[in-house]
């Protein structure tokens, strides 16, 4: 007998799949399913989300069957270097995503989105908003560390892209923030430059998702501005359009994202 929470998310995962064209999944071949169950790691991780998560929480319990579908994967080349596959963090309910590039070195060895440098300078534009961490879910548009951190290969971003289509059709945000081009190009379909990508919003609809368009904002990302500080001005001229957009009371001494 399924838990209401297990029905859920597999009635989750059953329209995902119908979203992709796959309609007889159930037929295949157990050899199939063996190769692609989650290991006895990944089946760990599930276990402490559960304990982590309300037995009512429903977006939570989404997740975490978006989580064990992941399993230790091995889809691209990227898993070939990881320490930790990197997931997402934040609320399951939150009104606002922020979308980065990929873990970085400190990401990778904590299994965790932006607690580097770069995550530190994004946690102040947050709280620069009004907001804490917390209250916002962050994730990255592919889930392992590339070498060197490069940039991400094309096939890589779209072999990640569909789970990540999932945790935003799970949570529905209000908003999404993308940092970088990177995020923002692979997200909006779009080749072109930050200066004109930024500005403005964007309707955007995940595949699969059945809810009206969200929102999203393009801005650099949080190591770019660590290197070029003189862009902290425009960033936070772009986060004003996203706490406009949620009718988010700015602080009362509001002031710009900085490193410190």
């Amino acid at each position: 007998m399924l838990t209401p929470e297990a029905r859920s998310a597999l009635a989750e995962r059953v329209a995902f799949y119908r979203e992709l064209g796959i309609h007889d999944f159930y037929q295949q071949e157990p050899s199939v399913e063996t190769r692609l169950a989650p290991t006895p790691t990944a089946e760990k991780e599930l276990l402490i989300l559960q304990d982590e998560a309300s037995p009512s929480d429903d977006n939570a319990g989404a997740l975490q069957a978006i989580r064990f579908d992941i399993g230790e994967c091995t889809r691209c080349r990227l898993h070939k270097g990881r320490t930790n596959l990197v997931f997402g963090v934040g609320d399951p309910h939150a009104e606002l995503m922020f979308i980065g590039e990929g873990p970085g070195a400190d990401e990778d060895a904590q299994g965790l989105p932006f607690v580097g440098r770069a995550g530190q300078l994004l946690n102040n534009m947050i709280a620069a908003m009004g907001l804490r961490r917390e209250d916002v879910y962050i994730a990255n548009i592919v889930k392992c560390r590339p070498p060197q951190n490069r940039t991400p290969e094309k096939d890589e971003c779209d072999t990640c892209s569909p789970f990540l289509m999932r945790q935003i059709s799970v949570i529905r945000p209000k908003a999404i923030v993308a940092l970088g081009a990177t995020a923002a190009k692979n997200l909006l379909g779009l080749n072109d430059s930050m200066g004109n990508l930024r500005g403005r919003s964007y309707e955007f609809t995940p595949s699969g998702y059945r809810g009206e368009p969200i929102s999203l904002f393009v801005t650099y990302h949080p190591a770019f501005l660590l290197r070029d500080p003189r862009q902290k001005k425009e960033t936070w001229k772009d986060l004003q359009l996203v706490m406009r957009h949620l009718g988010l009371r700015p602080p009362e001494k509001p002031a710009q994202p900085s490193e410190a």
